[in-house]
This record gives structure tokens, C-alpha cells and sequence, in this order.
């Protein structure tokens, strides 16, 4: 019984090995590269210090593209795990449609395709079915939602570092604009840890009915970015 749990405990380790690596910066998908509105938010002067950035990311995990991505990476890793084929197909559709914006369209198709292209480093059997889904053009929670099914990593583990991954990605994009101290860039992470423990929650039991936002003032800063004078970011 002890070797057992002993193995147990290994293998979820050994999965949780693989998650971090997924999320971590360096992993090439090419997230550095992307602002999903927030530079046109900085240059606005919207965004000037901790409380503002603070305030940006709140509304981002409350009815943002945070929480939607939250809820496509649960719902569609449950659809792997029950082998439901039309419940993945629809939620990856349902996903592409509610891309705001042309740049962020084109954002989250990238890093699905350069995720997916990464991570067949860690090579999985996975049905016909998913396959041909994921050779489509897809969005990167979807993507990412179907690789951790398919490696049993557990979906609550996934959504946390997902959620975590993006507000370090933003926040990053304020410590190099605002410009943002890193203990202060530090310090707003932290603050923000409960409201993602609580949409990991959320997530864990959203179905797409859940899906929806209402977050006008970054639509229209990722609509507009295209059009900055200066631009440093993608999206």
C-alpha cells in the first residue's frame, strides 16, 4: 500500500513538473509579445500606478478575458476527460467567436498553435477526434485545456497557473510601461491570489452557459491599439 501511494504521489508531482513548464515565460508561445489592451490603457493614462493596475486586473478576472479563458480551459478539459467531441467542438467555436478584436483573435490562435507545437516535446495519445479539432485554428485555453485532459493533469492546478500566468503577463507589461517597480509589480500578484483561488472555483464548475463578460473599457483599448502611434505590444 505504501509503494502505492508513494508511486501516486510521483506521478502528480511528475505532472505538476509539467504544468509549471507549460506556464512558465520561457515557454516559446510568445506571450511577451501581447498587451490585450493595456498598452492602449497605459498610454491613455488610465493605468499610472499599483491601485490603477490593481483595479484593471480585478475587472479582468471578474467579466474579462481572464474569466472567460478561465472557464474555456475547465470546460474543455472536462469535455476531453468525458471524450465528448460535440461538447469540445462547441466549446472551441464558442471560444474563437467571442475574440473581440481582430489582434486578439489573431493572439490567441498564435500561442494555441505555438503552445501545441511545443508541447509535442511530451508526446500523448490522444483520439482522432481531438486531433483534427486541434489541427484547426483554436484558442489558446482551449489548446491548453485539451493537452492538460490528455496528461491528466488535474484541471483546478491548470486553471490556477493559467489565471496566475496571465496577471503575471499584464503585470509585466506595467512594469515595463508605467513604469512599475518589480516589488510593487510583486506586491499587486499578491493581492490579487484570493480573486484567483475564487475563479479557479468558479471555473471548476462553469458550463458555457456561464460564459459572458462585460468589459467595455478594455474591448474598446484592444480595438484601439491598432491605431497607437507607438506601439510596443501586438494586442
Amino acid at each position: 500500500m505504501t509503494v502505492i501511494i508513494i508511486t501516486i504521489i510521483m506521478a502528480e508531482h511528475d505532472r505538476l513538473l509539467r504544468l509549471f513548464t507549460w506556464l512558465s515565460p520561457a515557454f516559446p508561445i510568445g506571450g511577451f509579445a501581447y498587451s490585450q489592451g493595456l498598452e492602449t490603457a497605459i498610454a491613455d493614462g488610465r493605468i499610472a500606478d499599483a491601485p490603477t493596475l490593481v483595479h484593471w486586473l480585478e475587472g479582468q478576472l471578474h467579466l474579462g478575458f481572464i474569466r472567460a479563458d478561465a472557464y474555456f480551459l475547465a470546460i474543455a478539459a472536462r469535455a476531453v476527460s468525458s471524450v465528448d467531441a460535440q461538447a469540445f467542438a462547441e466549446t472551441a467555436e464558442l471560444a474563437l467567436a467571442l475574440q473581440v478584436t481582430a489582434e486578439r483573435h489573431l493572439e490567441t490562435c498564435e500561442q494555441a498553435r505555438s503552445f501545441l507545437f511545443a508541447a509535442a516535446a511530451w508526446p500523448v495519445e490522444t483520439p482522432p477526434w481531438l486531433d483534427a479539432a486541434l489541427s484547426k485554428p483554436v484558442a489558446l485555453p482551449i489548446a491548453f485545456g485539451a493537452l492538460v485532459s490528455a496528461h491528466g493533469i488535474g484541471t483546478r492546478a491548470a486553471v490556477l497557473g493559467f489565471i496566475n500566468a496571465a496577471i503575471g503577463q499584464q503585470i509585466s507589461v506595467a512594469v515595463r510601461l508605467v513604469p512599475l517597480g518589480q516589488t510593487q509589480g510583486l506586491a499587486v500578484q499578491a493581492q490579487l491570489e484570493p480573486r484567483v483561488t475564487a475563479l479557479a472555483d468558479d471555473a471548476a464548475v462553469a458550463s458555457l452557459e456561464d460564459i459572458g463578460g462585460i468589459a467595455y473599457g478594455s474591448d474598446i483599448a484592444g480595438m484601439r491599439h491598432e491605431d497607437l502611434n507607438v506601439r510596443i505590444f501586438r494586442s
